[in-house]
């Protein structure tokens, strides 16, 4: 998109480079809390409307250590399935993008439970799985026939998963109450612009990422193949300086006294050139034999 590009030009620079990362920390976090106390999330951290109006603004951030799965080795798993996912996306997108698809997806979390709030009066503690889905959504667009091996041996390519967690998005918009209908729009929102919307999608499908590659490789072949050997470089090199005026008479040069002055013989035959001790008092060289006459 011509916006998005503007947009990356002017504040490109913030962007959070391995933001997965970051990511992931706050997911161990809420690992760790659920062990301590699995009721102190929903009780302080999560994306409540009603706490939220009321003082509690920190949770608009901290629902987000809301972990992707429960039990610690499925959240093991999930956190390094999504850091892998999130990483491959920032490195084919670049990081700005990826910052933005991101932010778009947690932007719509927290719009969608103020919506829902100020429709129906209820607060709607939504967690971080629509956004993680999202991700896998993303994922599964860009790079739709990568394979991963489901149990560890059933091999599924990634946009067959990607067409069964949408028909289950959809299934539960059409089916699910208002709530679960804003809930899910707005929460994939990010999705939509990204891959619906977006003109310039073809510049990250993996065509287009291999077509690249191919041609930045062609490129440095070339240049390797063009660039002179090391006997040319040093057969390039200058010659060491010498001196750039020497007498014909004395044989004196710059060298020899910085002082000294130069002139040419307009008499002389070819470019013969004198100290200024013998540039009146020297023979003049003949045209014809290269002998000197008075």
């Amino acid at each position: 998109m011509n916006f998005l590009n503007r947009l990356e030009r002017k504040i490109g620079r913030y962007a959070i480079p391995n933001l997965m990362y970051y990511v992931v920390l706050m997911y161990l976090l809420g690992v760790i809390l659920s062990f301590v106390n699995p009721y102190f999330y929903y009780e302080h951290l999560c994306l409540n409307v009603g706490a939220i109006l009321q003082g509690e603004i920190w949770r608009v951030i901290t629902f987000l250590i809301c972990p992707p799965s429960a039990g610690l080795l499925f959240n093991l798993l999930m956190m390094y399935l999504y850091y892998s996912l999130g990483t491959t996306l920032e490195r084919t997108w670049g990081t700005f993008r990826f910052n933005v698809y991101f932010l778009m997806g947690i932007l719509g979390h927290i719009a969608a439970a103020f919506v829902i709030y100020a429709l129906f009066g209820a607060s709607v503690p939504l967690t971080t799985y629509y956004l993680n889905e999202s991700l896998f959504l993303a994922f599964a667009a860009t790079f739709p026939d990568m394979v991963f091996n489901f149990f560890g041996i059933i091999p599924i390519k990634a946009k067959w998963l990607g067409f069964v967690i949408g028909a289950q998005f959809l299934y539960h918009f059409v089916t699910g109450g208002m709530i679960s209908r804003i809930a899910i729009g707005m929460s994939l929102l990010n999705f939509v612009v990204f891959f619906l919307m977006s003109r310039d999608y073809n510049r990250f499908s993996p065509s287009e990422i291999s077509r690249r590659n191919q041609y930045q490789k062609a490129v440095k072949q070339s240049r390797e193949l063009h660039r002179p050997a090391k006997a040319d470089i040093v057969r390039m090199r200058p010659r060491s300086e010498g001196p750039l005026h020497r007498c014909e008479v004395c044989g004196r040069t710059e060298k020899d006294d910085p002082s000294l002055e130069f002139r040419y013989c307009s008499k002389c035959a070819g470019s013969r050139e004198y100290c200024m001790d013998h540039l009146y008092t020297h023979e003049h060289v003949t045209e014809d034999n290269g002998e000197y006459k008075e």
